[in-house]
């Protein structure tokens, strides 16, 4: 899908002139990568306000608690997979449930009841009128906000860092690429060559290094977040890996679009 065609859905045909919505969603699915969620899983749900989806989808990349039984309860549609597939591998079963599903949107929350779910219909309302094609929740409205919702130091101070140079590189201007709080359009998906992408966490970088590339839409809104110990969070060894391939996935976004060196990532075909 070429960027012309992206850029097709511009709200208006003249600057300033405000239209009505361009699209109503009639089936947005709420995707779920879960791993040992099982003591936030129920909080999560309930938050989500009814009718702000059509399907809920949690994919289970083998929990050694029972999520999967919760999830039952809850009345979600599950999928198990058989092996542990890792972040990334989470998602791509998630992304591809949901196309197959019919999803005109697709909303990707972690179960760990960090992120405010009640805000999901709000970033749907940004894609319905054309504004966005990609959603995320920024976890850093403010630095004393973050701060005592208990985020650590150092990985405000990296989450800082990386998305300076990511909005620098990328050319966006983001307050926090590194959310789990994530709202697509089907065209992004479908566009997205997600497949080719690692199945550790940069997976998400790379998602958004691709989104970029390919003249999509992204923004942002604040969303409260929180911080406990049941919430998901990778120790300083793996954000330290996580950081140096999110780096290296911008070197690669920078030689791609100079000519320099062609990356697979970035080539449509899934």
């Amino acid at each position: 899908m070429s960027k012309n065609k992206n850029q097709k859905n511009d709200t208006s045909d003249n600057y300033g002139e405000i239209k009505t919505p361009r699209v109503k969603f009639s089936k947005p699915i709420i995707v779920l990568p879960a791993y040992n969620a099982a003591s936030t899983l129920k909080a999560t749900i309930q938050d989500i306000p009814p009718g702000s989806y059509n399907e809920i989808i949690l994919v289970d990349d083998c929990s050694r608690d029972n999520t999967v039984a919760i999830a039952e309860e809850l009345g979600l549609t599950v999928i198990r997979h058989k092996k542990n597939k890792g972040y990334g591998g989470n998602q791509k079963t998630c992304y591809d449930a949901a196309l197959e599903r019919g999803a005109d949107a697709v909303v990707m929350l972690h179960p760990d009841y960090q992120y405010d779910a009640r805000l999901i219909p709000h970033f749907l309302g940004f894609m319905e009128t054309g504004v966005c094609q990609v959603m995320l929740g920024s976890r850093i409205r403010t630095r004393q906000e973050t701060l005592q919702a208990g985020m650590p130091v150092y990985k405000y101070l990296a989450n800082r860092f990386l998305t300076t140079i990511e909005n620098i590189v990328l050319g966006q201007n983001l307050g926090d690429f590194h959310s789990g709080f994530r709202c697509y359009t089907r065209e992004v998906l479908e566009t997205v060559p997600y497949h080719k992408n690692s199945d550790d966490f940069v997976f998400d970088s790379q998602f958004l290094a691709q989104v970029s590339y390919f003249g999509f839409r992204l923004g942002d809104a604040p969303i409260p977040c929180r911080y406990f110990d049941e919430a998901s969070s990778i120790n300083f060894v793996r954000s330290a890996t996580y950081g140096l391939k999110t780096l290296e996935t911008l070197v690669q976004f920078a030689l791609q679009k100079w000519g320099w060196i062609k990356y697979d990532i970035f080539n449509p075909d899934k």
